[in-house]
């Protein structure tokens, strides 16, 4: 059974949907009218339009598949299309009254927008980069932005990761149907205090030799509050302890990860200590 409509987008007839439209993009901008000046351009983009809106739409395509060629008298649907394209038929109305849709055809992609009289509209969405601070990666917060004489907030949500992008909808360039987006893809500033690995934070603290030594009581500020650390006797250098849910949220599953508290021993200066305990320490430390 023959199915010309796969030929028509240049795909084959096990295609995915995806496959499908990205033929379709590729074919509409090739063979716009406005782009291409070739006398037959029109025609082939007609045809193109009128097999996508078949094959992208699910009903309309296993009906196709059941039938292919024989919906059009057995012609392959090119030759079809533009025996229908003459005397001021209406190729659209004819499809539609084959495959049962009052709606009409013609719907393009997304990044076109294609009416009536085949005007031709760009992608309208702006792209931008937008470095924020790590902790209002980690917190979330509010970021003034001003883009192309246009000024206004945006709302950063909590846990958001470096190259995520943030669509601010309706902040694009004006169209005739509306305006675009404004994406913005999202650098982190790194910070002087915190290092993160996925959701969990890393934050080195100073602690005293006599309270690494003896052990104590420390309180250490956190992003979201002082915590008391309980340090126990014999604490080594760069030993970490976990202080659990303090670290950033996941944005997906709303687990809240964990912070990593990194000792950082500082030595006395042994000019500042007394003679004796220089001389004590001397002899017993190994």
């Amino acid at each position: 059974m023959s199915k010309s409509l796969y030929k028509t987008l240049d795909v084959s007839e096990n295609a995915t949907a995806e496959e499908i439209k990205k033929s379709y993009r590729k074919l509409a901008r090739k063979y716009h009218p406005d782009i291409n000046k070739d006398k037959e351009a029109e025609e082939k983009f007609k045809e193109i339009n009128a097999a996508y809106e078949i094959l992208s739409d699910e009903k309309k395509r296993a009906q196709y598949d059941q039938f292919g060629d024989n919906m059009f008298g057995g012609q392959n649907f090119s030759d079809f299309a533009r025996s229908q394209g003459g005397a001021g038929i209406n190729l659209d109305d004819i499809l539609s009254q084959i495959f049962g849709n009052a709606g009409g055809f013609g719907a393009g992609a997304n990044h076109f927008s294609f009416g009536g009289g085949f005007g031709f509209e760009p992608d309208l969405d702006i792209r931008a980069n937008l470095t924020i601070p790590f902790v209002s990666a980690v917190l979330g917060d509010k970021h003034h932005i001003n883009i192309q004489n246009n000024s206004f907030d945006i709302k950063i949500p909590a846990g958001i990761c470096e190259g995520e992008t943030i669509r601010v909808r309706g902040k694009g360039k004006a169209g005739r149907n509306g305006n675009g987006d404004l994406l913005l893809k999202i650098s982190i500033a790194p910070d002087d205090t915190y290092t993160r690995e996925n959701d969990d934070l890393i934050k080195t603290f100073d602690l005293p030799l006599k309270t690494a030594l003896f052990g104590g009581k420390i309180t250490i500020p956190t992003l979201y509050k002082e915590v008391q650390l309980k340090i126990p006797a014999n604490t080594k250098n760069n030993q970490k302890f976990r202080i659990k849910e303090l670290g950033v949220k996941n944005r997906k599953t709303g687990h809240m990860g964990d912070l990593y508290l990194r000792a950082n021993i500082i030595l006395p200066h042994t000019d500042t200590l007394p003679e004796e305990l220089k001389k004590a320490l001397e002899d017993q430390l190994p």
